[in-house]
């Protein structure tokens, strides 16, 4: 298609009208130009259509039949192409998304975006009828964030469907889904979600604002929106959460926040984000409370052990052997002798080799990958020990750090960063190390905020009422009431 269109109106000439779109379009080879004469009239029409875009069923039953045949039922007189036109939009169309333009730049995009533009001759005029019918993926359960209890849905690359499935949860009027293109040329359709009387009328505002600065000629994924909305763009820690579940979005919209839905990707970004979420899931709030304030301890626990327990490996053996029982001393000093390298060579070699096999894993084709992933881990690992290149103990600690990552997907790239941190902190300064990164780490995330809210709150600042959802997970009759951080300002 040509840059930058010069017309700026469309005309009522028949022949001028199906040139401006070639020369608009120009060598496409998925335009249809679809001429015939209304009726047994001699008024002359055209629709024009995206092959691959529309539902070709509709068009011939919806449209193309009732002009062609079902018109001269009805309209038996011979009428100007205005009074055709006219009678058509009001008559004759079964479509229940008829919208009239005549603006050239807004009719070429709807065409682009599925619809059938409708030219009459004589008429200054088109008719954009909503036959949109790509093909698209069904409703399936997300596989990033499965569940035992609970809803199965998750979103799809549909916007429309998207849309649907929040609205389905959610039947108030208050709901507010306003739509703005982003995106130079690609013009992605963006949804904003919140509840009127509940999110705050500066955080929508201000969420409007951020997105509105966004100059790019594409957006493809709302990875590419967070990157622009996000406080912290230098930060290891995600400002601005994501999920594909229909239910988790809700229920933070019920809390005052904004989700942002991006056409072509499943993924919804939510706002405000905290870091206590990342410990959270929604299989919390759907079972009894008991277990899963268990659970949530263990994932703080398995925090702390993802991203210092190589490093406490290190420090110990090397710096700091007489905080170690003497036989658990003996125990490793046994199972090292005859190791080549320091334990900082070891442990840096099999994180490494973690992360390589991890994203072997992913990349590769599902049956590929947890082959890869599993074959992988066991041979290298065992063949490692055999021949006296790894000490056990190593392989151990690298195992279980592996499997408390995977209890917190949410914040996995923070954990991997913090983790080589440590490691390489703790061989040049031992356990003094650990805590210094653990001090910079703590002051950072005190330093940070989500869209005005502080990112440790309600931790830092406290917020006694809200500390109810943080480590434990109370019953619902104390958790009925809606976390106040986000109506007040800290």
């Amino acid at each position: 298609m040509k840059k930058g269109s010069i017309l700026n109106s469309i005309t009522p000439f028949y022949d001028q009208n199906i040139q401006n779109i070639k020369n608009e379009f120009g060598n496409f080879s998925d335009l249809i130009i679809r001429e015939f004469k209304i009726g047994n009239s001699n008024i002359r029409s055209f629709l024009v259509m995206i092959d691959g875009l529309v539902d070709k069923m509709v068009i011939n039953e919806h449209i193309l039949k009732p002009l062609m045949r079902d018109i001269s039922i009805y309209k038996k007189d011979q009428s100007s192409c205005e009074e055709m036109y006219i009678f058509i939009k009001e008559n004759i169309l079964y479509s229940h998304c008829i919208t009239e333009e005549r603006d050239w730049a807004k009719t070429v995009h709807c065409i682009l975006c599925g619809d059938v533009a409708l030219f009459i001759d004589g008429v200054d005029r088109c008719l954009l009828i909503s036959v949109r019918g790509w093909e698209s993926r069904g409703i399936e359960e997300p596989n990033t964030e499965v569940v035992v209890r609970g809803p199965r849905e998750g979103f799809t690359e549909n916007l429309r469907t998207n849309t649907a499935l929040i609205r389905r949860k959610i039947r108030d009027p208050k709901l507010k889904i306003e739509s703005i293109k982003i995106g130079k040329i690609s013009k992605t359709d963006i949804a904003i979600c919140y509840i009127e009387s509940i999110a705050k009328k500066e955080l929508v505002d201000e969420v409007k604002r951020r997105l509105e600065k966004i100059d790019m000629e594409y957006i493809l994924e709302s990875g590419y929106i967070e990157s622009f909305i996000e406080d912290g763009k230098y930060s290891i820690f995600p400002t601005v959460g994501n999920s594909e579940k229909p239910d988790v979005v809700v229920g933070k919209l019920m809390e005052g926040r904004v989700a942002i839905l991006v056409d072509g990707t499943p993924f919804a970004l939510t706002i405000p984000y905290l870091f206590v979420e990342a410990f959270q899931t929604s299989e919390d709030y759907y079972s009894r409370p008991y277990y899963y304030s268990i659970v949530r301890l263990l994932r703080y626990f398995s925090f702390f052990v993802a991203t210092t327990l190589p490093a406490l490996y290190i420090a110990v053996t090397t710096f700091h052997q007489e905080l170690l029982p003497t036989s658990l001393l003996i125990s490793i000093a046994s199972a090292q002798a005859g190791i080549p390298f320091p334990s900082f060579a070891e442990t840096l070699t099999m994180l490494v080799i973690y992360e390589i096999l991890k994203e072997a894993g992913v990349r590769l084709p599902r049956p590929v990958g947890q082959a890869i992933s599993i074959v992988g881990a066991l041979v290298i690992g065992e063949a490692s020990v055999s021949a006296g290149l790894i000490g056990a103990p190593m392989v151990v600690t690298v195992a279980f750090t592996a499997i408390s990552a995977f209890m917190i997907p949410a914040i996995s790239d923070a954990v991997t960063i913090i983790r080589f941190a440590c490691v390489v902190m703790s061989a040049i300064c031992g356990l003094y190390g650990i805590m210094l990164i653990w001090i910079l780490m703590i002051i950072h995330l005190c330093s940070l905020k989500s869209f005005g809210i502080n990112y440790l709150a309600p931790i830092a600042p406290m917020v006694v009422n809200d500390l109810r959802d943080v480590f434990v997970r109370l019953p619902w009759r104390i958790l009925k009431k809606r976390p106040i951080i986000f109506n007040k300002n800290f």
